[in-house]
């Protein structure tokens, strides 16, 4: 299961102490990228910027919770990319490193939001456009992106399960939404890049995933 666009480079990486799914996504029209979810190993993901000649525009993340932002601050400052994350959840920064010390981690730089992301704000990626669609429940500010026929859904959506939602701001009724009203209205075929674990489609997890 993969998805593949003739002018789009992919790749995704398994990063930070809690293996996040980081992805990189790159034109090579114009070798501009956008990286999705920096969790840690800032150093690997510049290396494979360079192996694929990219210059890094957009640090994207569909949530704040530290293991998914523990890489942005060093790549804020080595490569001046703009990070972007979902108002809702900036509050969640002001305490990332309480949520290190809460799972026994070391502490993580807290990064700056250059902008905020808004629900069907566009992003543009050469010649493709990525969708933001704002899915609360994992997190106030939880968000999924959607480029072409793959859905980028961090802790909302995964294979067989959903996010976890005993955390600061999570609520199940919300992500139960979220997940119904945003993300089950996108066609079948749709794959779905998650957080954490395997690939899925969004027609496995309609038929299939327990919480439905």
């Amino acid at each position: 299961m993969s998805w593949k666009l003739p002018n789009i480079i992919f790749e995704t990486l398994m990063i930070g102490p809690l293996e996040v799914n980081c992805y990189l996504i790159g034109s090579k029209k114009d070798n501009a990228a956008i990286v999705i979810d920096a969790g840690g190993n800032p150093e690997e993901i510049l290396d494979l910027l360079k192996r694929h000649n990219l210059t890094l525009r957009y640090i994207l993340n569909t949530h704040a919770h530290f293991d998914h932002v523990g890489g942005v601050g060093y790549l804020q400052d080595k490569t001046g990319a703009a990070f972007l994350l979902h108002q809702e959840d900036m509050p969640l920064l002001g305490y990332l490193n309480d949520q290190t010390s809460a799972f026994g981690m070391s502490p993580i730089p807290t990064p700056r939001v250059d902008k905020p992301l808004a629900d069907n704000e566009e992003i543009p990626v050469g010649d493709e456009t990525l969708q933001v669609i704002h899915t609360p429940g994992h997190s106030p500010g939880s968000v999924c992106f959607l480029i072409n026929d793959a859905l980028f859904s961090g802790d909302t959506l995964f294979a067989g399960s959903i996010g976890r939602t005993d955390f600061y701001g999570g609520s199940h009724t919300k992500i139960i939404h979220s997940i119904k009203t945003r993300l089950f209205t996108l066609g079948d075929h749709v794959v779905v890049y998650p957080g954490h674990g395997e690939p899925t489609t969004i027609g496995e997890e309609r038929l299939h995933n327990p919480f439905f």
